[in-house]
């Protein structure tokens, strides 16, 4: 007689999600949040957009606010879009109206290393395929409205240029929702006098796009169409620069945007309400959903769970300085996603090892991890709770030693199993939050202050964030942000750009580098946007692809029927 074998059936994520019972978004949306139906724009049976003319009209109080963010991220993936879901399902569970607010997802990762981006296991946001897969068309419009801009420069330059464009000093590049190195550099118009001026050009993500950060931090039509007026796209030979509004664009662009600027309500695993809005990198943007996206959803629910992308040093730096700076936001607790992989990786092992127990390499990983337990508190001013995201390959062992050194700093760890589990794996995570939350601790600051030089605040970002030493740049560079802070946009905010996988600018430096020098690359005025972007190090605005794309496994049968989203 043979030993039982092992029959359990491992469900990819996307399989979940089809085997998901979804509510039509109609009811969802009047009976979890009490939007009727004429406040909304059904895109099929489980999306809609929400009209914000109703928005508008909500008045009552805001609920609580918690920012979730994680330690440096790893190939490995740490789960935190996963843990959003997850504790807004377990928050739900125990009695607390939540709503969730996430960024949509781009096409270049869903094609390149990561593959799909709506959660995992049984903490997703659904119609997964949809979501990852053009959503509600946001981002073709983003693309859309840039591009448009983009051909209007060309077409004054070939009808006389009278605006006097120096064609060295165009700076509106052409954009693109996919990872494609070959478009990072490129020469335009060639074939004859009737197809312009030839002149180099390039492209960079959308997500990238000034008109996305302009998008996911306006608050209005008239503000996104008052920024998009704003935006600087070249400059003549005099340096003087000149504006979208010059070539009369913004009508046109705001227009293209219509539809996209009304948040997209759709709902979890467990039938309880998301909106999914907006979605910069945190990498080379700065990382957070819409303000639009977030205020309805503090107007709709008692909770709100949001994140900001990659660790804490970029987006939930960007979060508290740009996003909240410029909305009034406030979170009240921030909660920061680890995993013991994640450690074991900062702690110097290969990828490969990461499923081994090895106490000596957590050990080894954990100050990461502490020094964005010290950014969250002491530089960002919230209380926090350290979500490790379980794996079945984790020992209490190395549970033991994150908790000892977490229970020094008087920082709670709670382990969460929402991947596995759904809600009821969060629950001990959802009640550390609202006490957190409802203590009233949180006394949320910035990084730096407004009349702070532009090159001051990029050297406080570096050294007290990061970890620095101090901050360099070539002459040429150096004089670009003195001409920026002449010019009068020296209260603008900084958006850094750089790795997401080191407090450094370089990737391979794991764990938590100290006395580094930070490097400004280039230096970018998003005037419309109204922030100045810091390209640091070897970050690209135009990703490739990797040599084995996620794109291979992704397909669709006769039916209609997706499969290897993730």
């Amino acid at each position: 007689m043979t030993d039982k074998q092992d029959t359990t059936v491992v469900l990819t994520d996307i399989e979940i999600a089809q085997a998901a019972t979804l509510k039509p978004v109609l009811q969802l949306a009047q009976d979890r949040l009490g939007i009727p139906t004429e406040a909304l724009e059904p895109y099929g049976h489980y999306k809609a957009k929400i009209d914000l003319g109703w928005l508008n009209q909500q008045t009552g109080p805001n609920g609580k606010l918690v920012l979730v963010t994680a330690i440096s991220p790893t190939p490995a993936g740490e789960g935190k879009t996963t843990t959003v879901v997850g504790l807004g399902d377990a928050l739900n569970r125990i009695g607390k109206r939540t709503v969730i607010a996430l960024r949509e997802p781009s096409l270049g990762p869903v094609f390149g290393m990561k593959g799909g981006a709506a959660g995992g296991g049984y903490a997703q946001v659904v119609p997964m395929e949809d979501i990852n897969l053009h959503f509600t068309g946001d981002f073709n419009a983003i693309a859309l409205a840039h591009n448009l801009l983009a051909a209007l420069i060309d077409n004054h330059i070939h009808h006389g240029n009278a605006l006097r464009f120096d064609l060295r000093r165009i700076v509106w590049r052409r954009v693109i929702d996919m990872n494609d190195r070959a478009l990072r550099s490129t020469v335009i118009s060639l074939g004859g006098a009737g197809n312009g001026f030839p002149r180099e050009d390039g492209f960079d993500i959308v997500v990238a796009s000034e008109v996305m950060a302009i998008f996911c931090l306006a608050t209005s039509r008239s503000d996104l169409k008052q920024r998009l007026a704003k935006i600087i796209v070249g400059y003549t030979r005099d340096l003087t620069p000149i504006h979208a509004s010059d070539l009369q664009a913004q009508g046109a662009m705001a227009a293209l945007l219509k539809h996209a600027i009304k948040p997209n309500l759709v709902q979890t695993l467990e039938n309880n309400p998301a909106i999914i809005h907006g979605g910069p990198f945190a990498n080379i943007a700065h990382g957070c959903n819409s303000v639009t996206a977030t205020q309805a959803a503090l107007k709709l629910g008692d909770y709100v769970v949001t994140e900001a992308g990659f660790g804490a040093d970029l987006g939930a730096e960007k979060f508290i300085d740009i996003k909240c700076r410029k909305s009034g936001l406030r979170p009240d607790v921030a909660v920061i996603v680890a995993t013991l992989r994640a450690l074991k990786y900062h702690g110097g092992v290969d990828l490969k090892d990461l499923g081994a127990p090895n106490l000596i390499a957590v050990e080894k990983g954990l100050p990461n991890l502490e020094r964005h337990v010290e950014n969250i508190r002491q530089r960002y001013g919230l209380p926090c709770v350290v979500a490790l995201n379980h794996f079945t390959a984790d020992t209490e062992p190395e549970l033991a030693v994150l908790r000892r050194h977490m229970d020094r700093q008087g920082v709670t760890v709670v382990v969460a199993r929402h991947w596995a589990e759904g809600s009821a794996g969060a629950e001990e995570l959802a009640h550390a939050v609202v006490r957190l939350a409802e203590s009233g601790t949180a006394s949320m600051r910035y990084v730096y202050q407004d009349e702070d030089s532009l090159w001051n605040k990029m050297k406080a970002i570096a050294t007290r964030i990061y970890g620095a030493s101090d901050i360099s740049a070539d002459s040429a560079v150096r004089s670009k942000i003195a001409k920026l802070q002449q010019d009068g946009y020296g209260h603008y905010p900084v958006c850094v750009a750089k790795t997401q996988y080191s407090f450094s600018t370089d990737p391979k430096l794991r764990g938590a580098p100290s006395g580094h020098m930070v490097n400004i690359r280039e230096v970018r005025l998003a005037a419309g946007a109204e922030f100045v972007v810091m390209i640091c190090g070897d970050i690209m605005t135009m990703p490739g692809l990797p040599k084995e794309p996620a794109s291979a496994r992704i397909d669709i049968d006769d039916e209609g029927r997706i499969s290897g989203l993730f």
